[in-house]
């Protein structure tokens, strides 16, 4: 127990009742960076097709803003979510995730700060503003 009489968690995502491993439980690190890369790549090589011979530059962050926003809030990931088989579901339960949660939540990722700082039940400030959470598959 904690000074404060809460007991120790003790796996991430316990207090949202949410299991310890396998489907539904809280997405690792590892994953939710490399489906993050994965939408990055996508993202320059969509982009790169509208400039070539040029280079993207920031129409990257356009196509990876529309890779990331318009996939979450209908369906719950982006193509390097699916990649990695994880998926993105609001804590109150609702099925979608949708627009205006999974805008909040590519805004502030593009910041990058927030989407670094995790607590211990594995969000990171943008997951918990938005009410969302990662979940593995």
């Amino acid at each position: 127990m904690r000074e404060s009489g809460q007991p120790e968690q003790r796996w991430r995502g316990e207090r949202l009742g949410l299991p310890e491993q396998g489907s539904g439980s809280v997405a690792p690190t590892g994953r939710r960076a490399l489906g993050f890369l994965v939408d990055i790549v996508l993202a320059a090589l969509v982009a790169g097709l509208f400039t070539a011979p040029e280079l993207p530059g920031n129409w990257s962050l356009v196509s990876w803003a529309l890779i990331t926003v318009l996939p979450v809030a209908f369906f719950g990931f982006t193509p390097g979510m699916a990649v990695t088989r994880i998926w993105v579901a609001r804590v109150d339960a609702t099925p979608s995730v949708g627009l205006p949660r999974a805008l909040l939540r590519c805004v502030l990722t593009a910041v990058l700060v927030p989407a670094v700082l995790w607590n211990l039940d594995g969000r990171s400030w943008h997951d918990r503003l938005s009410g969302t959470v990662v979940l593995c598959r």
